[in-house]
């Protein structure tokens, strides 16, 4: 039985646009305090529901299926947290958010959790009080355009017209990538990503920059087909991508985090959604076993079962089957995994020791 909570919490119920003065309109909510602070874990589990803020609809990520089930990478870790945090990852209620509105939503306590494509910075942690609990998948600020415009490198967009998402670390990266180069261009600047999105595949814009696969979702689902656009392959930018959490909560913050290395570790010792039940009762090697049946007390501190790790892998899987199930080759996405490689495979996806 799908006990999903797949209708957001506050649909239709926006906060107020968040303007430039993004940072001091948060940090005055911080002083406030959150509405639900200093143990999030007791209160999700009191609400029995883990509230998680998705972006509003992105292929590969966040989206919901033809039967109105969200589906994507960042759901699938927001199920393996409620794996852990409620003993079932069916308990979650996916709350879609812009850019401009989940850092606050978060402060304010409306949401636990934030999966939404947000970029790792200093800036971030330091004025917003929030935490970031790992990368989740590294990307970089690209540009798409149109096939049929036959541009293929970024001084080819000089005075061109290029749209971003508010609220995003993509607006200052583009004024300073076109400063540098000394380009003139006309940003369109919109408040949420369908509105992007939109005015790029209307031809309002000659380009749209974001994150590449952010871009790949968009194109996947482009009107008249992908083939029709093409990503340009220069980076402008890092985009460290990952869970964000309030910074008022270190034991929560060490939870959500430990999901994702236990995801990438379960990839590395060959632990899949399908044989991890099975290798939690046969495995002999010391470091499987540990990773798989906590025995060192940990478990007690962050209040979790000692078969955490097993249910957030029997749940979604390793850190490899979320990725190409979601993103991979074979989804629409068509993504290579490049630096989202484990660290064995020339990759930088690596989990630090349990013990």
């Amino acid at each position: 039985m799908n006990r999903s909570l797949n209708v957001p919490l506050g649909e239709g119920r926006r906060t107020p646009v968040v303007t430039a003065a993004m940072f001091a309109v948060t940090l005055a909510v911080t002083i406030a305090g959150p509405a639900e602070a200093g143990d999030t874990l007791a209160t999700i589990r009191s609400r029995g529901i883990l509230r998680c803020g998705v972006s509003e609809g992105l292929a590969g990520f966040s989206i919901k299926d033809a039967g109105g089930r969200w589906t994507g990478m960042d759901v699938d870790f927001c199920r393996a947290v409620a794996a852990v945090a409620l003993d079932d990852p069916e308990k979650v209620a996916f709350v879609p958010v812009t850019a401009a509105e989940r850092f606050p939503r978060l402060l304010s306590g409306d949401i636990d959790l934030v999966v939404c494509h947000a970029t790792w910075t200093l800036k971030r942690e330091a004025l917003l009080d929030v935490q970031f609990a790992g990368v989740m998948y590294y990307d970089g600020q690209a540009f798409m355009v149109p096939r049929s415009a036959k541009i293929t490198r970024i001084e080819d967009l000089k005075d061109s017209t290029i749209c971003v998402a508010k609220g995003t670390t993509h607006q200052a990266n583009l004024k300073e990538c076109f400063q540098n180069r000394g380009l003139p261009y006309t940003p369109i600047v919109l408040e949420s990503l369908a509105d992007v999105s939109a005015a790029f595949l209307s031809g309002r814009a000659q380009a749209y920059s974001s994150d590449m696969s952010q871009l790949a979702a968009v194109r996947a689902s482009a009107p008249g087909g992908a083939d029709n656009y093409v990503i340009l392959s220069e980076l402008i930018s890092k985009e460290p991508l990952g869970a964000v959490v309030r910074g008022d909560d270190r034991r929560w913050l060490t939870l959500v985090r430990w999901v994702l290395y236990a995801l990438i570790e379960a990839e590395e010792c060959g632990v899949t959604g399908r044989n991890v039940r099975s290798m939690a009762k046969t495995a002999t090697d010391p470091a499987v076993k540990r990773f798989l049946l906590a025995t060192d007390g940990y478990e007690n501190a962050l209040r979790i079962r000692p078969d955490w790790t097993v249910r957030v892998i029997e749940s979604v899987g390793n850190y490899g089957e979320l990725f190409e199930r979601n993103l991979g080759p074979n989804s629409p996405l068509r993504l290579e995994r490049g630096l989202n490689r484990l660290w064995t495979r020339g990759g930088l996806m690596y989990a630090p020791p349990i013990q």
